[in-house]
């Protein structure tokens, strides 16, 4: 009968297992010859064959030592996995042995990170309103003067910024976040925050010539979100405000070019030319529909982040710091990715941040880390506890808008290195994506209902599906019979 290894289990805060495994002599003995057996194979011994040496002439020549460390090192293969069976230890990462506390008995210290656990409290009882409307008319004539911008001619003018045109500019200022070279800049009649590097930016220039400078004070808000700063970065779009935030700063700005702009006229030559519709009113129907989805979209997308964040506030979330590392380094990967599109690297990217990857990793990255990490902890467990799972409909809808997507972004998986094998490698991968994807919209959706009053229990859905599973089973009766009738009717 195979004898159990005494383990000396310690839950620690940073959520990680110690054990203090003691091995029992005979089982350590085991492994030493297994050891010893080794380094006569690999080893030179006077008088004996690699390999048949005796335990004591190996010894004699190699030490003591030489051999448990080699012993050491069979056992830990051979009885890891066991050590964390017969300890209840549900590893998040690989474990490491920390030290050897003494050889007589042999006694093992080993760390192991922890999977994170994970309680939501009584997310069933969280309600928060859902209401989103549809946008103004206002944002849809906006968008509508967005496509007739990107549809624009455009022509250089020796006269005074106006709105409406485009203007480049030199920024020079004493706050290195603000310095830029041959900045574009639209004048909009209606400001929007997402200008940079301030709302009103652009106005500031109206009157301004070519050639000609100003001098602009602004006062950057206290109230930035570091958090959004961080998602923002991590995309790899531009966004200073997090490092200016309570801050005043001054900047010489020089027009370089004033660009005037004429518009395409808004009519069904205009809709055929966008490729929207063949008349105006088509255009216009696209155009609001395109609106309608994206403001639901960043509705939702708030909704969704108050939501998480409500549940966060009820839940207990414990895990490894090497877990958030992990995630750490892929969201760096995501920046480096997204750089690289833009023809840069990490490092210059830290030089004109005039940062260290280390304070960029701990003061950039980790609460991008932390947020998204969390968020996925919880919508993991929304999956597990509603019993969420993927069908084959879903799963096939997905995999194929994804492909389409990859396609249209250049990928041909004809090409793909390794042949066969690196195609089913690509499609494994965007299958699991695809899978992923499907499960965080349900476990989306799981919220919505609890947070709206419309939940129901895993037991319910399962009795309402086999109901319409079994109403659609019956209405399918009377047609089979009502065709195998006509049949006979025929051939009578």
């Amino acid at each position: 009968m195979e004898t159990k290894l005494k383990i000396e289990k310690t839950i620690e805060e940073n959520h990680e297992a110690k054990l203090v495994v003691e091995v029992e002599p005979e089982k350590m003995d085991v492994y030493k010859r297994r050891a010893a057996r080794k380094i006569s194979e690999r080893g030179k011994i006077a008088g004996f064959r690699p390999g048949k040496a005796p335990y004591h002439m190996v010894v004699l020549n190699y030490g003591e030592q030489a051999i448990v460390e080699q012993a050491i090192d069979y056992f830990v293969d051979a009885e890891y996995s066991n050590i964390l069976k017969e300890a209840d230890v549900n590893p998040g990462a690989s474990g490491a042995l920390e030290s050897i506390d003494s050889l007589e008995p042999p006694k093992l210290i080993f760390r192991v990170p922890l999977a994170p656990d994970v309680d939501l409290g009584d997310y069933h009882s969280l309600r928060v309103p859902y209401e989103w409307s549809a946008p103004e008319q206002k944002e849809v004539d906006a968008a509508l003067e967005d496509l007739r911008q990107r549809y624009a001619t455009t022509e250089n003018v020796e006269r005074e910024v106006q709105e409406g045109d485009y203007v480049m500019v030199d920024i020079v200022s004493d706050t290195t976040e603000l310095n830029s070279t041959g900045f574009a800049a639209f004048v909009r009649k209606e400001e929007r925050d997402t200008e940079w590097p301030f709302t009103g930016f652009a106005k500031e220039l109206v009157g301004l010539k070519p050639n000609e400078s100003k001098t602009i004070t602004h006062e950057f808000p206290k109230d930035h979100d570091p958090a959004l700063h961080a998602e923002k970065t991590q995309r790899g779009e531009r966004d200073d405000l997090e490092a200016l935030q309570g801050k005043s700063a001054e900047m010489s700005v020089t027009v370089k070019t004033v660009r005037a702009v004429t518009l395409p006229e808004l009519d069904d030559e205009f809709a055929k030319t966008v490729g929207a519709g063949e008349t105006l009113e088509e255009l216009r129907e696209a155009v609001t529909k395109d609106v309608e989805t994206r403001s639901k979209a960043d509705y939702d997308d708030k909704f969704f982040v108050d939501l998480i964040e409500k549940i966060k506030e009820g839940a207990t979330l414990k895990y490894h710091q090497h877990s958030l590392e992990h995630e750490g380094e892929h969201v760096l990967e995501d920046l480096r990715q997204r750089l690289a599109q833009q023809g840069m690297d990490l490092d210059t990217y830290f030089k004109l941040r005039n940062t260290t990857r280390e304070d960029f990793m701990e003061n950039d990255i980790r609460p991008v880390a932390k947020k998204r990490f969390e968020r996925s902890l919880i919508l993991d467990e929304i999956v597990r506890a509603e019993k969420l799972e993927v069908d084959n409909e879903a799963l096939d809808s997905e995999f194929n808008q994804t492909l389409n997507a990859l396609a249209m972004q250049g990928l041909d998986l004809g090409k793909i290195r390794g042949g066969k094998k690196g195609q089913q490698q690509v499609a494994q991968a965007v299958a699991m994506e695809s899978a992923n994807r499907v499960l965080t919209r349900r476990a989306l959706d799981m919220l919505k209902s609890i947070a709206v009053g419309g939940y129901k229990s895993p037991e319910e859905r399962a009795a309402e599906s086999e109901k319409a599973k079994a109403e659609e089973t019956e209405s399918a009766v009377p047609e089979v019979e009502a065709g195998s009738s006509s049949e006979e009717e025929t051939k009578s």
